[in-house]
């Protein structure tokens, strides 16, 4: 599973937070047998991200795409309408997943606008951007990737 792994943060993007969910993302992939293909941190800018995800998809041959960050509420949290603008079909299972497990920890989980998609033969899914929540995300995520990865690519299921 080829993977690639982006951080959207304003602050973390100029040096003024340190990065501990998009390392810990990149870490447990590789700990699952993932190739990262990509790694990076951008500014909450709409465009940035579009030319991210589409240089990941098409340019890179991600099968993955996690990003982390840019979900919320906040009028610089963008990171769906990102995601909306790139994919070409809708994969809302993993985020209602995640929504619905992160719901059990906290009732602020359903302030996520997280989404997901395909493009290509790539699967595009938002987490959130704290490392508590990307944890419990990923354990929801991980277990299910595969399977995914086969159906889309064509295989026997």
């Amino acid at each position: 599973m080829r993977v690639a792994v982006l951080t959207i943060s304003d602050k973390g993007s100029r040096g003024e937070r340190v990065d501990e969910s998009g390392p810990y993302i990149k870490d447990k992939m590789l700990e699952k047998g993932a190739k990262i293909v990509a790694f990076e941190i951008v500014p909450d800018e709409l465009e940035q991200i579009i030319d991210k995800l589409i240089h990941y998809a098409d340019d890179v041959g991600a099968d993955v795409v996690l990003t982390t960050g840019g979900t919320g509420l906040s009028p610089r949290d963008v990171t769906p309408e990102a995601t909306l603008a790139v994919i070409d079909r809708k994969a809302s299972g993993f985020t209602e997943a995640i929504r619905v497990e992160s719901l059990k920890a906290t009732p602020n989980a359903m302030l996520s606008r997280a989404e997901s998609g395909l493009r290509g033969s790539t699967i595009i899914i938002n987490l959130s951007g704290s490392l508590k929540a990307v944890r419990e995300q990923l354990d929801v995520l991980i277990p299910v990737l595969p399977h995914a990865l086969e159906m889309l690519q064509g295989k026997e299921h």
